[in-house]
């Protein structure tokens, strides 16, 4: 049976402001779901929310994974629950390779909620067959207790996990050399981002417009490399204001978002729709003011 994120009466606030204002919806494995809506709906905030970002307050309603609710766990614990967030606005980290950042990432998914979080203080490489627990690590000498070091996944088992995964997205590893997005254009973030939800396999991916700011090439890349993903074990959300990225995807339902409202659904013909018609109709039909949205 698929595993389901039930979000139920759901109401967020940012700064002491409520965003979201009682929201219900529920996603499936193997489901693939698009929310639309004006700037300044909620959107952004929901995967967040979701995601557990600490400046996200929920005050009414719940987010039940796996039959339990998760409010009260911390974003890493949801991402190793198997939830994932692809961000609008990637983050670039200098100084941290694609590679090594993928590879601490996957370990961490793949030991599990309730095992402690892999950091560069308790990380650490197989011993060097001594048999102590304790060894002096790094130009300090600093003694770390060998016991409690976290082992990554080996080296070669996560060469082949990568280079499967970057031959499945067509990719270059050029990509996973370089620090992670640091100098990186729009479009390779956004590939980096997809590369991160291959690697990491979860069951609800959750992509924060995906293709904002790219030009009709790299939508297509990264629509199509979205799509490769898409099977009975993974469901995914698409966050997005424009059609072009839906063309590669193979979409269940579509969702509109106002002013804090999830206030209309349908299958993938309501995206026509609304490229035809914008979303006055829909504004209209819901009984909301015109100009209420604002960014958030």
């Amino acid at each position: 049976m698929a595993d389901e994120l039930i979000i139920k009466d759901l109401h967020v606030n940012v700064e002491d402001k409520e965003i979201i204002k009682g929201l219900n919806l529920t996603i499936r494995q193997g489901e693939t779901h698009v929310i639309m809506g004006p700037n300044g709906s909620g959107k952004s905030t929901l995967s967040n929310t979701i995601m557990g970002h600490p400046r996200y307050t929920v005050t009414a309603g719940d987010i039940i994974w796996q039959g339990e609710s998760i409010l009260d766990l911390p974003a890493d614990r949801r991402a190793r629950r198997g939830l994932f967030l692809a961000f609008q606005y990637p983050m670039e980290v200098p100084g941290v390779s694609a590679s090594n950042f993928l590879r601490t990432a996957l370990t961490n998914i793949r030991k599990g909620d309730q095992a402690p979080t892999i950091t560069p203080d308790n990380l650490g490489e197989i011993g060097d067959g001594s048999g102590g627990n304790v060894a002096k690590v790094g130009g300090d000498g600093a003694n770390i207790d060998r016991s409690k070091r976290q082992i990554l996944i080996p080296p070669k088992e996560f060469r082949t996990i990568l280079k499967s995964k970057l031959n499945l997205l067509q990719m270059d590893e050029k990509y996973t050399k370089r620090y992670l997005n640091d100098g990186f254009s729009g479009g390779e973030k956004k590939r980096m981002e997809v590369l991160q939800m291959a690697v990491l396999s979860p069951k609800i991916a959750f992509l924060d417009e995906p293709d904002s700011g790219l030009d009709i090439d790299a939508i297509r890349i990264v629509g199509e490399g979205v799509s490769k993903l898409k099977g009975p074990d993974m469901g995914i959300v698409v966050i997005t204001h424009q059609q072009r990225i839906l063309n590669y995807l193979d979409v269940d339902f579509v969702h509109v978002m106002m002013q804090g409202y999830l206030v209309k659904s349908g299958g993938k013909e309501l995206v026509k729709e609304i490229e035809e018609r914008g979303y006055g109709w829909i504004r209209e039909e819901a009984g909301l003011a015109v100009g209420a949205e604002e960014d958030v």
